[in-house]
């Protein structure tokens, strides 16, 4: 008579697949945190796997369009990662979008709201006024890092003080909002308002970028109407 086939204890079951899935988000972290794309062989050095793993990893989140492979075989992150963050922060952009949108056409600039991950600022959600013949720009999902541009000293300041933190966010803290000067691009001036990070759920501001200075000095007031408008939306 046949013996019953006798199954793997399920936690070593659970381990494999837990190790896999470690070796994966490990290699979507790496390849996403590098903007100049890493190719396989460096993927597995970096994350101490063998070539054929590594490969195989790549391409399955390739297929769930996490990353994306250029012309150059190297790898990169890619839209997909876009999405899973949105829909991380599905009700604070529900929530952005109507505020965005009107305070961009009253302000006649760019409005973005911008959040934390980890030691970046990354935008959430971007709108461009809907009148005018021109205007300033930038991607969704674009990154800079914390420490620099108005959102970066915003977003700093709708946390608790830190010793020794830059002089600029413990300013932005006090009055309310950040500015300033090609920071982050040449030529564009920032300024930012921090959002209250118990009602939003993660530090966060509202962020306006134009190339004219008076412009962004004249709409700090409205800016911070803005923020209370999407705060006021989200209790």
């Amino acid at each position: 008579m046949n013996q019953p086939t006798t199954a793997p204890p399920p936690s070593t079951s659970r381990t494999a697949g837990s190790q896999t899935l470690a070796r994966g988000l490990e290699v979507l972290r790496l390849v996403a945190g590098t903007p100049a794309g890493l190719g396989i062989n460096e993927v597995a050095e970096h994350a101490g796997i063998h070539r054929t793993g590594a490969y195989r990893l790549l391409n399955t989140l390739c297929d769930a369009q996490l990353l994306h492979r250029g012309a150059d075989g190297r790898f990169r992150g890619a839209a997909g990662l876009f999405s899973l963050s949105a829909s991380a922060y599905h009700s604070l952009i529900a929530a952005a979008e109507p505020v965005l949108r009107r305070y961009a056409d009253e302000l006649g600039a760019t409005l973005a709201l911008i959040v934390r991950e980890g030691d970046e600022a990354i935008a959430l959600r971007v709108t461009a006024p809907t009148s005018g013949t021109y205007h300033v720009s930038f991607a969704e999902a674009s990154r800079h890092p914390l420490d620099l541009g108005a959102a970066g000293h915003a977003i700093l300041a709708s946390e608790p003080a830190s010793p020794g933190e830059d002089p600029r966010v413990s300013a932005a803290r006090a009055s309310g909002y950040a500015q300033t000067f090609g920071e982050v691009e040449p030529g564009m001036h920032g300024l930012a308002v921090p959002l209250d990070a118990g009602i939003c759920g993660v530090p966060a501001c509202l962020n306006l970028i134009t190339v004219r200075r008076e412009q962004a000095e004249a709409a700090v007031t409205v800016l911070q109407q803005a923020a209370r408008a999407l705060e006021a939306a989200l209790v």
